[in-house]
């Protein structure tokens, strides 16, 4: 049986009272931050932090005397899990807002729900998922870039007298941005969404009912010869 030594970590909370004279709470609460006369600290056991894992090694009573193994992410502290994955989720949001078709949408969706997912382990206090755990996959209804709309600017102009005395040269990207934004804001695709979840539902029922149909017919053809 392999012997580890492991270092495990708590964070014990000391904590002071003291009275600050100051014009406002917020320069009370500087005053407090820059105080470093601790003589009069209380430490709060009752309210010591998580026992995480700071280091590990192969062997019996080796720490810092070989090289550490690496740990699992679950076994870190949930503060520094937290910090860790904020930025695979500020480059994830990041991406998506920037996804301009349906198939990159829905590959960022992807790894967005494997984010997520993570994200609510670190939060339940749980272990990370399996890298290989199955994720629910996402399906684009509806996708649009402003190139499109660019576009649509220029052939509304066309055959549209009412815009014919403007230029699609004077309609800026910042337009374009805005008009997007407040048009998606402003769309309710809920019923098409419910629809649509529906609709793949059943599809999903039928199939699967066709290939049992399809069994039996085939048993009782066999049968017959």
């Amino acid at each position: 049986m392999p012997i580890y030594t492991i270092e495990t970590t708590y964070h014990l909370p000391v904590y002071r009272h003291r009275s600050y004279e100051a014009p406002s709470l917020a320069e009370a609460c500087r005053l407090a931050i820059e105080d470093d006369d601790w003589e009069a600290e209380t430490r709060d056991y009752e309210s010591a932090r998580e026992t995480y894992v700071t280091g590990a090694w192969d062997g019996r009573d080796c720490a810092y005397s070989g090289p550490a193994l690496p740990v699992p992410s679950h076994f870190e502290e949930t503060v520094q899990r937290k910090a860790d994955h904020f930025e695979i989720l500020l480059g994830l949001v990041k991406v998506l807002g920037g996804a301009g078709d349906a198939k990159q949408s829905t590959y960022s969706l992807e790894r967005a729900a494997s984010a997520v997912a993570k994200a609510e382990a670190i939060l339940a206090g749980a272990r990370d998922p399996a890298p290989d755990a199955p994720m629910p996959r996402p399906h684009i209804l509806l996708s649009f870039d402003e190139s499109e709309v660019c576009a649509t600017i220029g052939e509304i102009i066309a055959g549209d007298e009412t815009f014919a005395t403007l230029s699609a040269d004077a309609i800026g990207d910042d337009d374009i941005h805005a008009a997007c934004a407040a048009v998606a804001a402003a769309s309710d695709l809920s019923e098409e969404r419910g629809s649509a979840v529906f609709r793949a539902a059943l599809a999903a029922l039928r199939s699967v009912e066709r290939r049992a149909m399809e069994g039996r017919k085939e048993g009782e053809r066999e049968k017959d010869e």
